[in-house]
């Protein structure tokens, strides 16, 4: 009874958004529900670490591995997961790190040179060493030897809770504490709140095709030009209500088509979802769009686009995102009630003519008609969903808005 109602729910979310969501739960195949990083390995291949184990899935069926009956896993609690470019599985736990290959755990600690047993992220560098962010520094690891830092070789307080690469393969690194950093393998630079940087508590960090640098924080995304001085900051992502307009950031990156997709979560509300950035304007996804729950730790993109996002109570995979939405002006119409039973009113603050289109999340434009009072009420000829209400006014100027309908 318990799979048939998870598998009647993910059919349901599925379904009722167009195919934009689909859930997974221990209920079919998971080993935890509670998933706290993912990596993707290609050929449709992904892995996840959850608190109780690994899971391995393959788009139709589920592999899990647990240190009942893989001896040599040191820990079931995974706190950080990456798959290398020849196919060996790295885990991260609170006891040191893991390599899978040849269907094999080789496990790593302190005693084997790694400067710090407690992991919190890993990533490959382009020369293919491993790089193993920790509580209290930096490991790398060259396939024989390990080469470690730490607060005496210039990083900030905090560890190393994430890292990624720029296009010569120079470092950035998100602490804990301090900020984020710039290693060029010879020499630290330390990013932070003098800099212009929203909050010192780094949780990821984008790089766009500019070189910019996107630093998610516990107060929001500060951006740094591609000569590292702070541009602006981003602070309201709209998926959580005023007066939580500080959104802490989780996980930030960018797909193919330069969408950026940001995980939020505000541990004192547990409230928290996804929102997606196309430069202009914000589309933000939560519970009730069919998100599986709010607690988010990862998002990973694969191949074809499709947004895996992690999360305390399983995984959410988010399809069919549409590949742009245009530019947004300020609010000058109200929409309500929003989600709606199928009526919805449109009140214009200035009395404009508008032409309104509701589009579906994939980008096809499902119904057009004009709008020439201050207040209108429409009926939406839609089956339950997730759409966009686009506006254009006398100007050319294009609003969207995310509707739902139940």
């Amino acid at each position: 009874m318990k799979y048939l109602k998870a598998l009647l729910y993910t059919l349901i979310v599925t379904c009722s958004s167009g195919q934009t969501f689909t859930n997974f739960t221990s209920a079919d195949g998971l080993v935890d529900d509670n998933v706290t990083c993912g990596t993707y390995q290609g050929n449709g291949i992904l892995w996840f670490g959850t608190q109780n184990g690994i899971s391995k899935f393959d788009g139709v069926n589920w592999t899990n591995f647990t240190n009942a009956t893989d001896t040599n896993l040191i820990s079931n609690t995974i706190t950080a997961i990456k798959t290398t470019t020849n196919g060996d599985l790295w885990v991260g736990t609170d006891f040191g790190v893991c390599k899978y290959a040849n269907s094999m755990w080789t496990c790593f600690t302190t005693a084997d040179g790694l400067g710090d047993d407690r992991v919190k992220y890993i990533e490959q560098s382009a020369d293919g060493r491993i790089w193993i962010g920790e509580y209290d520094g930096l490991s790398i690891y060259d396939g024989a030897n390990w080469t470690t830092y730490n607060l005496s070789d210039g990083l900030p307080f905090g560890g190393v809770q994430y890292i990624t690469f720029d296009d010569n393969d120079d470092a950035w690194l998100g602490s804990g504490f301090g900020g984020f950093i710039y290693f060029d393998h010879t020499n630290f630079t330390v990013y932070n709140a003098n800099d212009g940087l929203l909050n010192n508590i780094v949780n990821g960090i984008a790089i766009d095709s500019q070189n910019k640098k996107w630093v998610g924080n516990s107060s929001g995304i500060s951006i740094f030009d591609n000569q590292n001085l702070w541009e602006k900051n981003h602070t309201m992502m709209y998926l959580l209500p005023p007066p939580d307009t500080l959104n802490p950031v989780m996980d930030l990156v960018f797909d193919s088509q330069n969408l950026l997709w940001v995980g939020i979560y505000v541990d004192y509300l547990l409230d928290g979802g996804v929102a997606m950035y196309n430069g202009y304007s914000w589309v933000d996804f939560n519970m009730s769009d069919g998100l599986i729950g709010p607690v988010i730790s990862d998002l990973i993109i694969d191949d074809q686009d499709q947004v895996w996002v992690t999360t305390s109570s399983g995984i959410s995979k988010i399809t069919d995102v549409p590949a742009h939405i245009p530019q947004s002006f300020e609010d000058k119409i109200s929409i309500y009630p929003n989600p709606s039973n199928g009526e919805l009113v449109i009140n214009s603050h200035n009395n404009s003519n508008f032409n309104l289109s509701i589009i579906s999340i994939s980008g096809e434009i499902l119904t057009q008609f004009e709008f020439f009072s201050s207040l209108q009420i429409i009926n939406l000829p839609l089956s339950s969903g997730i759409y966009i209400l686009e506006l254009m006014d006398e100007e050319n100027n294009i609003f969207h808005k995310k509707i739902i309908r139940n």
